[in-house]
């Protein structure tokens, strides 16, 4: 019979642990205090969690961070050198900012009119970052992404979405919409995006990696890059305020004369709420790698020291491995975009120790990507034309080209004849004891039968 008692126990225990895991990781610190001793005690906290990327083999060992949260990615092959629970999910505070630069650059021109109506001034709070507009005002798309980017201006966040979403056809909303249909195109897996400026939100959520998948799209954009390295802007006078707005940039590393400045910085954006802790995107280049890094859940200035460091860890430790060099994966025919094609691996980690996934696009016979990985991180992805001899409708997989696999491979195939011999010693054994087994019992059957031969003999000799 069933105990109802322990089978209901069971069935609740199951429940909240389903539970637990389905909730969002967003919430770390929420109902903890706030007091110097709190923040201090959860800055450990997060300092002690382990980087993911240190535990690959043969991977250069990268620095500790006292974000929750971190990763630097080459922003053109998608390549993950540094990495700590960048898929755990976070509020982005003000880096939402950024995928609201990439949808409105998509849907609208920089001439383009942004209006700002009541609604678009009466949500702010007290503290809220604003510029100070007023509802009838006009800018255009232009100075309202210089406002949004450098002085992180909420109000023109929110008109900026609001105008570009009734050019669309809609609405806010409709502009909500697509943020979140940009995400998912991107290959975001862990985002959520409720307002166009990141104040904060239970269901506005992000990952390291996915704000890494922005930061890399929005760099792809020339306007972004041209007001995201910006220092200053003035923004002119307009229909309804005769006088100028200067707004100054926020990310410290651009600034020469700021102790945080870092040369190779190209842009990025600051962010920060009470729930978010500080969060930061920043692009760099030095002239061989194009890297972002994100941080996530950090601490103040701490975002900027652990953004310096994994920069110079990825920038020290990388190079590029061109992919027109080597033979290409099964599957592949020629490469869109040669001079973008190509892996980013360490000097201890061979091209043959890679593994290729060769996908077909949506709807598409002609087109695709290959995917390469080491132990299962991406190290490079490009765009290709397809053979079209070979059948790549489902995802195709194969090593590395130089004949060699992967370790998992490796030591896949070396335990073979291990088993194989193993195998055909057992095997031995049993048939060298079936064979022995055999003639015992016929030479027993052979000295029963002498035995009987004798004995019938000599009871014949015995007879009279």
């Amino acid at each position: 019979m069933i105990n109802i008692k322990r089978y209901g126990t069971l069935c609740l225990s199951a429940i909240l642990a389903a539970a637990f895991v389905l909730t969002p990781a967003v919430k770390i610190f929420a109902e903890e205090g706030d007091t110097a001793a709190d923040r201090e005690t959860q800055r450990q906290t997060c300092y002690a969690e382990p980087t993911d990327s240190n535990g690959l083999t043969n991977w250069p060992q990268g620095p500790a961070v006292y974000a929750d949260s971190a990763i630097v990615m080459d922003m053109n092959s998608g390549a993950i050198l540094y990495g700590k629970q960048i898929d755990k999910q976070h509020y982005p505070a003000s880096i939402t900012k950024l995928l609201t630069t990439l949808v409105a650059l998509d849907h609208a021109k920089l001439t383009d009119k942004v209006e700002f109506s009541q609604d678009s001034i009466s949500f702010l709070q007290y503290g809220d970052a604003h510029i100070g507009m007023r509802a009838g005002e006009e800018l255009t798309l232009e100075d309202s992404l210089y406002a949004v980017l450098l002085a992180s201006a909420n109000e023109v966040s929110y008109a900026v979405a609001e105008s570009v979403g009734k050019q669309m056809g809609g609405d806010y909303n409709t502009f909500i919409e697509a943020m979140n249909e940009e995400s998912d195109a991107l290959g975001c897996t862990g985002s959520h995006w409720t307002n166009a400026n990141g104040l904060h939100d239970e269901q506005h959520y992000t990952t390291a990696h996915d704000m890494a998948l922005i930061g890399a799209a929005v760099y792809q954009k020339e306007a972004f890059r041209t007001i995201a390295q910006s220092l200053t802007h003035q923004i002119p006078p307009t229909n309804l305020v005769n006088e100028v707005r200067t707004v100054n940039q926020k990310h410290k590393m651009l600034w020469p004369q700021n102790a945080n400045y870092y040369e190779y910085c190209k842009g990025g954006k600051t962010g920060y709420t009470d729930q978010a802790r500080t969060t930061l995107v920043t692009m760099a280049d030095n002239g061989e790698l194009q890297l972002v890094a994100v941080v996530l859940y950090d601490f103040g200035s701490d975002a900027y020291t652990d953004t310096r460091a994994i920069f110079d860890y990825g920038f020290n430790n990388f190079s590029k491995v061109m992919l027109k060099d080597l033979e290409k994966a099964d599957g592949v025919r020629s490469y869109k975009d040669e001079e973008n094609a190509y892996v980013v691996l360490p000097p201890n980690v061979k091209f043959s120790d890679l593994k290729a996934e060769v996908k077909a696009k949506d709807g598409s016979v002609n087109e695709g990507t290959v995917t390469y990985t080491y132990e299962g991180q991406i190290v490079g992805k490009a765009d290709v034309t397809l053979d079209n001899k070979k059948s790549v409708e489902k995802p195709t997989i194969t090593k590395g080209t130089e004949k060699t696999g992967t370790t998992t491979d490796r030591k896949e195939k070396e335990s073979r004849p291990v088993v194989l011999i193993a195998v055909v010693a057992v095997v031995l054994v049993l048939v060298t004891g079936a064979v022995a087994w055999i003639k015992y019992k016929q030479a027993k059957s052979r000295r029963h039968r002498r035995k009987r031969h004798r004995r019938k003999t000599s009871q014949k000799k015995k007879k009279p």
